[in-house]
């Protein structure tokens, strides 16, 4: 599989740090750089997401990081030469890009910071059609 730099990429080892280590930076840092890059994304871009998503809800703390990661991975599906998901994770894609909009519902009100709230509603709008509303 490939992501944001097209070659070939495996986004496990970098999700078993965040895992682990939590919302380190130096990870995050990774994560971006790999999973898009310069509005490129590829089939492991697709696949991070629900891990990220899981990781997430696991650690319980508000972050900012998850939700606009997911939301600029979701936005970037089909732009230009991006890949739609592929069939065999699809079902698990849109489940976690829910998942994450539910989580977003309910601690937006909990949330501080203008970026961390525009990230959050960010995916409720994708998760509702309103993919124009979901570039933050």
């Amino acid at each position: 599989m490939t992501a944001g730099y097209r070659v070939p990429f495996d986004p496990r080892p970098l999700l078993k740090r965040l895992e682990l280590e939590g919302n380190t930076p130096d990870v995050w840092e990774e994560l971006w750089g790999e999973l898009h890059h310069q509005g490129d994304v590829g089939e492991a871009s697709f696949a991070a997401v629900p891990f990220l998503v899981d990781i997430y809800r696991e650690r319980g703390v508000i972050d900012w990081n998850t939700y606009p990661i997911v939301a600029t991975i979701e936005l970037a599906r089909n732009k230009g030469t991006n890949p739609d998901v592929p069939q065999w994770m699809a079902d698990e894609y849109f489940h976690a890009i829910d998942k994450v909009a539910n989580l977003a519902a309910k601690e937006t009100l909990q949330a501080e910071g203008a970026e961390t709230i525009r990230s959050m509603l960010s995916v409720v709008a994708i998760k509702k059609g309103l993919r124009m509303h979901g570039k933050s």
